[in-house]
Order: C-alpha cells, then structure tokens, then sequence
C-alpha cells in the first residue's frame, strides 16, 4: 500500500466511525407523513423532470448510495412498485432503515452495509441513482463517482447533490475555527459549540445560514457540517470536470432556473443580453458567482457513453406535441401583483427571492388549461390562442425555465 492509499484508508475509517457516532441525517421514528405527500401525480412529475422522452414508469431500479438513516426507505415508501436498495458504510444508519423498513412494510426495500466505492459489489445496473450528499466526504471522490457509473444502467439517470463552495464559506471558517481548537464531535463538545456559536458577530458568514437553515440548529445537523472529518465543495466548472472524468455529463439542473440567465434578476441587469450570449457551462458558472449563496449543487447527470436524450427543444415545432405536467411545489399567488398582472408564480423549492414569473390574464388561461394530458397544440386551441404561436411557445419555455412544469415529450416526434 503507498503512503497515499495508507492515508485515505485511514481517513475513511474516520469518516465512518464518525457516521456510526452521528447517524445522519437525525433519525425519525415515522414516515407516515412523509408516505401521504406522495401520489402518482407527483410520482409523474418527478418522471418525467429526470426522463421526459420516455412514458411515465414508476416501477424502476434504484439504488440509494450512502443512504443514511432514512434516505432509501424514502424512496422505497415514494416508489412502491420500484426495486430499492440502499447501501451505507455506517452500520448505525443501516440498522436505523432496516427499523423503518419493518414498521412501513418495505417489501420493495433492501439494505446494505457497503461502501459507495464497492457499488459493484452488488452485481447490479440500476436505471436510477441516487446519491446526495456522500461523495464530497470520500477521501478519492472521483473512485466514488466512477463507482456510481459503473453500476448505472446505460440509459439511467444519475441525481447527485454535492456542496458548493461560496454559499459554505462560514461552515469553512468554522470548520477550521473548531481543528485549531481541537474541538471533538463528542456530545459535551457540540453543545459547548452551540453556546459558542450564539457570540457570532451578526455579519458573520456563518450566521444566516444559522438563521436559515434548521438543520445546523440540531445537534447531528451541526456535527456533520462543522465537524466532519472530510468535506470538500465543487464549483459548477468543478463540478462539470468531475462529472466528465467519472464519465457522466450533465442532464438538468434538479432546479435550474438560479442557474439560467433568462430567469430572475440578472435578467434585468445591463448584463443580460452578455449572460445570455454565453455558453450553457459559463452561464451555468457565471450564475453561480453573481448568486454568491449557493450551497449545494443537484444536478441529474447520465453516462457520456450513452446516446444523449432527446433535449427540451422550443427552436423547431416537437415543441407543440409536448405535454406539460405542473411540478407540485409552484404555487400561483394572487395578491400583491405586479402592474396589469393576473398571477405570479413561484417554485416554493427556490431560496432565491428574485425567482418568480408574472403572468398575465391570456397566459393565466394557458396555465388553468394544464392537466398532464393535453399537448400544449391542444391547450393553446382550448385557450383559444392558437393564433399567437410564438406567444405560446414563449410562455411554456418560461414555464420551464422557471421550475413550474416539466414535459412529457414522448409522444413528440419532429415535424418535416
């Protein structure tokens, strides 16, 4: 062994034994709750967000990697008729989703002990993969990533969370704050934290994400963010090069539009028309310097070897034979409008306040006329607005840049 698989090899042994100390994320004792948000119209949008080409199916393969207390039996619970498995290195996690699994009679639901880099070890492709959180805490990120490609289905979709770096600048500053003193993620030390944490000056970096974030205010959620024994962030062109060296490439952003040019403030600037003349990757990276805030990235990737899906394409006419299908986290306000308004719309999901479209009293009928079965050729004549094709087209692209519908485009074919 070389000095430096020695020295990762000793740093994933810390990792794990600190995950069998803080499980995360903190336990729950049920899901009942969380089971009864779930329905096929939403198990539809989330389809059709990470597979829009293809008609809707609900009983894939998933594997959850690095699946953490609750993580798989989640998804298991969400996706009844699919084939789950989860797989953790913590032995305290695994126990915790095997309780679950018990108590909510998760016969689609199967559990291991298994780091994410031993994926294979399965014997298994899976067509989706889930992974959020876990590998920015591998000591060799990249073996991880090349793991999860060779356990994903050719034409599966991969959604990976990791953290990015600006948003997190305070957890850094305390993070070393807490090496330099010597602090230990031993119970007595993270309440001594805490009290600590409270004498913060008020501008500090760290202190909004106090404010906004409850999971720091618990104690496993502040363990694991400013005690953890390994932690590294990616910015977007961080993250497209690791994405290609593991051999996948980006699909879609799970929420894209703080990334896109068109959405939001930066639209209105004196730069806009600059932003929107770059490429897709330097809009992508730009977005994220003048949003400064951002925490983590969530993208749903797929293998670069693959044939790439057919794209959301408003610049021939497929676009017309798409249907659109509402995300169930918009909401449609109707108070407090801007001038001539009939409606804003906002994706409770986005953290940013500047992310809402305000639509209008002809828009407003092609936004009631939704119903995840009409093409939009087929709204817009219900709507009676099949004389302003253009106007049409723009309004459903806004849609989705702003994170309000997806489409099913698998009845779309191109038009001669």
């Amino acid at each position: 062994m070389t000095d430096t698989e020695a020295q990762d090899a000793a740093l994933a042994t810390r990792v794990s034994a600190f995950y069998e100390s803080h499980p995360y994320p903190p336990a729950v004792d049920d899901l009942d709750g969380y089971g009864r948000k779930w329905d096929d119209a939403r198990r539809r949008a989330e389809a059709h967000l990470v597979w829009p080409a293809e008609p809707y199916r609900d009983d894939r393969s998933i594997l959850v990697a690095g699946c953490g207390t609750t993580q798989a039996a989640k998804l298991a619970l969400r996706w009844p008729r699919a084939q789950v498995t989860g797989i953790d290195v913590s032995a305290a996690s695994v126990a915790f989703a095997e309780g679950l699994k018990r108590k909510h009679g998760l016969a689609n639901l199967q559990l291991r002990r298994l780091s994410v880099e031993r994926a294979p070890e399965l014997g298994q492709a899976f067509e989706h993969v889930v992974c959020t959180g876990v590998l920015h805490h591998l000591p060799d990120p990249d073996a991880g990533l090349r793991a999860l490609h060779d356990v994903l289905e050719p034409g599966g979709a991969l959604q990976l969370m990791v953290y990015a770096p600006y948003g997190r600048a305070g957890i850094y500053l305390i993070q070393d704050y807490c090496r330099r003193l010597g602090i230990q993620p031993t119970a007595a030390e993270v309440l001594d934290l805490i009290v600590a944490l409270r004498a913060l000056p008020p501008d500090h970096p760290l202190t909004p994400l106090l404010r906004k974030s409850p999971d720091l205010l618990t104690r496993e959620g502040l363990a694991d963010a400013l005690l953890n024994p390994l932690d590294r962030a990616y910015s977007v062109p961080q993250l497209l090069d690791y994405l290609a060296r593991g051999g996948l490439r980006l699909g879609r952003w799970l929420r894209q539009a703080p990334y896109l040019a068109q959405c939001g403030g930066p639209a209105a600037t004196p730069h806009g028309p600059r932003l929107a003349k770059l490429s897709a990757d330097e809009q992508y990276a730009a977005l994220e310097l003048f949003r400064g805030t951002m925490v983590r990235h969530t993208v749903v990737a797929c293998r670069s070897d693959a044939p790439p899906a057919a794209a959301i394409d408003f610049s021939g006419d497929a676009w017309r034979d798409y249907v659109p299908v509402r995300l169930p986290d918009t909401l449609v306000v109707r108070e407090k409008l801007p001038a001539g308004a009939a409606a804003v719309l906002i994706n409770r999901t986005h953290t940013y306040t500047d992310i809402y479209l305000p639509i209008y009293a002809r828009q407003a009928r092609l936004l009631a006329a939704i119903d995840g079965t009409r093409t939009i050729a087929q709204i817009a004549q219900i709507a009676q607005a099949t004389g302003e094709r253009s106007a049409a087209r723009d309004f459903f692209q806004a849609l989705w840049r702003y994170d309000q519908v997806v489409f099913d485009t698998s009845g779309s074919a191109p038009r001669p």
